[in-house]
């Protein structure tokens, strides 16, 4: 297996390749501005590493690969409408730069690019787990719009929301480089146990980082989550601690609309700080993480070929970006 770099130069070439139409402007100026910002194109490598650790030729995996980071980014588009951001990787969003039904419309059209070049594979099995985990991630958005009116929202709860919103995708990658090599099913299926726990990971260092990264890192304002009352693994699990003082400090911060957003932030940072929900994350990364790496372990590919995914899976759990 070639190493991570080698597999994001080819999908970023491929993606820099895509034949967009001139006409209309507002329709494609968009997508193609949003797929420049670049990213850390970690789904479509996957794709390719599993696809050639299972026995397959990236060039059969190519379209599906440049597909499925269309479909990520499709997703992107509509939360930041639906979250109201102003910046992505470090750039100003589409809905922000144009306008939001610009933003809707654009999405749309990546969906169905999308899934043109899944549907080039002429792969069924991998068709219907495209299917399969779009509805998935659908599902996970509307449980984390519908949690934004709850006060009474559980880790497990939590949990499930982000293994459909952000987890499935990456198991989808994996699981889909293999089935376009033909692997063994006991062995896709792994790949994909690997991959939903690499996102859950993922995506509970992207709680953290909300409020403790560094926005030239990150790509993001830090606190997008706190100023939203997003209710993150960190907040969570602050409902579930606070007492006496901080649990009136903490429905302060969640009820005051006049609350700057330095003094909400940084009062919110202290607080979790003081109720200790940074180490329980922490805790939970690293549990989620050995979670992927036991499953990579099992898969019937070359020692190196493991390793080099348990060396992606630690960095992506222990990323500040």
């Amino acid at each position: 297996m070639k190493d991570f770099q080698y597999y994001l130069n080819l999908v970023n070439q491929a993606i820099a390749s895509i034949p967009y139409p001139k006409a209309p402007e507002q329709l494609y100026e968009p997508i193609a501005y949003h797929m420049a910002l670049g990213g850390k194109r970690v789904r479509p490598v996957l794709l390719l590493m599993a696809c050639e650790a299972m026995g397959g030729q990236v060039d059969q995996a190519l379209e599906a690969a440049v597909g499925l980071e269309m479909f990520h980014n499709f997703t992107l588009l509509h939360d930041d409408v639906m979250d109201n951001a102003d910046v992505r990787r470090g750039k100003t969003t589409v809905h922000r730069r144009w306008n939001d039904n610009t933003a809707i419309l654009s999405g749309d059209t990546m969906l169905t690019i999308a899934t043109q070049y899944i549907a080039r594979t002429m792969n069924w099995p991998v068709m219907d787990l495209f299917n399969k985990t779009a509805i998935e991630i659908y599902e996970g958005q509307q449980w984390d719009m519908d949690y934004e009116y709850r006060n009474d929202v559980t880790v497990d709860e939590y949990i499930n929301m982000i293994r459909l919103k952000t987890s499935v995708l990456l198991g989808c990658a994996l699981k889909m480089g293999a089935l376009l090599a033909d692997a063994d099913a006991k062995d896709a299926e792994m790949l994909y146990e690997a991959g939903v726990n690499m996102g859950l990971a993922f995506q509970l260092r992207d709680d953290v980082l909300d409020v403790w990264g560094d926005p030239k890192t990150f790509g993001k304002e830090i606190g997008g989550d706190i100023m939203n009352n997003k209710k993150t693994f960190l907040l969570i699990n602050a409902m579930r601690l606070a007492q006496g003082d901080d649990a009136d400090e903490l429905r302060h911060w969640l009820n005051d609309p006049y609350a700057t957003r330095d003094d909400k932030v940084a009062g919110m940072t202290r607080l979790y700080e003081r109720l200790g929900v940074r180490q329980l994350a922490e805790e939970a990364i690293a549990r989620y993480n050995d979670l992927a790496v036991n499953a990579f372990n099992q898969v019937g590919m070359a020692d190196e070929d493991k390793q080099a995914f348990v060396s992606m899976a630690n960095k992506l759990a222990g990323r500040n970006y």
